[in-house]
């Protein structure tokens, strides 16, 4: 196969909907009761197959393991689902932040002007 191939472009994006409710749930090591609830929670939303049976992608599991570890400690699914939400809020935050520092400081050092 070549890189030119779209299945090969699939199987590398995080995002693409790869696993089936019952492979997401062995993969997590929980039921597919838990991932129905934090799906109500809204914490994920799974894609649906043509004959309506939920997707999910490696993002997705990485989100719901994350949550699992909490709900393991004792914290509360909903709980556990904010958390999760406002933990990746605030990665997105600091992500932005940072692009706006190296371009602040790359227009600042670009200018040849020290004085503000």
């Amino acid at each position: 196969m070549t890189s030119d191939n779209p299945l090969n472009d699939r199987l590398d994006d995080d995002d693409y909907p790869a696993y089936t409710m019952g492979r997401a749930a062995e993969m997590l090591g929980t039921t597919p009761a838990f991932l129905r609830a934090i799906g109500e929670a809204r914490l994920i939303t799974p894609l649906r197959s043509e004959g309506g049976h939920r997707r999910y992608s490696r993002y997705q599991l990485r989100i719901a393991a994350r949550a699992r570890e909490l709900v393991d400690k004792g914290t509360p699914i909903e709980a556990a689902c904010r958390i999760v939400i406002l933990e990746d809020q605030l990665e997105e935050a600091q992500r932005i932040n940072a692009e706006y520092r190296r371009a602040a400081g790359q227009s600042a050092g670009g200018s040849g002007s020290g004085s503000a």
